[in-house]
């Protein structure tokens, strides 16, 4: 069932309330409390995700959604439909801001996350009616949105002229906390979020730069960790050591830790397997969120 809550409503996010040009209306579906509202976090970033940036994506809001952070995104493919997808396979919430009604699922091919965010006790809002269709001006106002909700805004991956940047300069006019994620010097996709830190967003290099920004007391399950490391056979020690550095295609890694391609391709089906590495574009990556809380 579609609701609305007004601008004078007791119930409407008071950080909205504060911009100089807050939604009248906002339209919802799902779990509306105080509490979704409390610590929240809005994650921006390409539509052309790299692996470097699924990696990171997965690895850093997994850690932050696990703290207690509201995960806010624009629910459009790449870096927002990763950030979503990861706080709910967290098991926590998080809010979608739609650049269209909360009838229309834009893109139609997320609808299984669409439905995830709502089964897991999340939001989907938008300050236009139920069956309003997206446009190129309703971007950006759904973008004023995303930075007015939270705290702090977080980029990850963004071109030189990526409509990501609108959602930073947003967070800057409202002084709010800007974040960034550096990316390899190499990628055009880092050249936006390379800009950011020069102009004085703060460097990420890992969930706690973040979480200590909100004052969360960090919980690490070391233990846990650990007996992941140790579970391990000799040869996939190497193997995630070496993958750790960098991302590498069978034939290198088989150079590095000279071994057959054959041998090393058993064990690397196997860790596979049990989720500890995948796959992309024929370079092995280590599945990060393995090892977070």
């Amino acid at each position: 069932m579609n609701e609305v809550i007004n601008i004078d409503d007791a119930m409407y996010p008071k950080r909205l309330k504060e911009i100089n040009d807050p939604p009248d209306k906002l339209y919802f579906k799902g779990d509306w409390d105080d509490d979704i509202f409390e610590n929240c976090l809005s994650v921006v970033g390409s539509r052309r995700i790299t692996t470097y940036g699924k990696t990171i994506t997965n690895n850093l809001i997994t850690q932050i959604a696990n703290a207690g952070i509201t995960i806010i995104s624009g629910f459009m493919f790449g870096v927002d439909a990763y950030s979503h997808r990861a706080a709910v396979e967290a098991g926590k919430r998080t809010i979608a801001v739609m650049p269209c009604g909360i009838d229309i699922i834009h893109p139609a091919y997320q609808k299984d996350l669409y439905e995830q965010i709502l089964d897991n006790n999340g939001l989907i809002i938008s300050e236009l009616e139920s069956s309003h269709p997206p446009a190129a001006w309703t971007y950006p106002k759904r973008n004023r949105i995303v930075a007015g909700l939270s705290q702090a805004t977080l980029v990850i991956e963004a071109a030189e002229k990526s409509g990501t940047l609108i959602t930073a300069e947003f967070a800057k006019k409202y002084n709010r906390k800007l974040f960034a994620v550096p990316g390899p010097l190499t990628s055009k996709t880092s050249i936006g979020t390379a800009r950011l830190i020069k102009e004085g967003a703060e460097i990420v290099t890992s969930a706690e730069d973040i979480i200590k920004f909100f004052n969360i007391s960090i919980r690490q399950n070391k233990k846990e960790t650990n007996l992941i490391y140790r579970g391990l056979e000799n040869l996939e020690q190497k193997i995630l050591d070496e993958l750790n550095r960098e991302s590498l295609e069978v034939d290198s890694l088989a150079r590095f830790l000279n071994i057959s391609v054959s041998e090393l391709g058993k064990t690397l089906s196997f860790m596979e397997i049990k989720g500890i590495l995948f796959k992309e574009r024929g370079k092995y990556h280590v599945n990060q969120s393995t090892f977070s809380n």
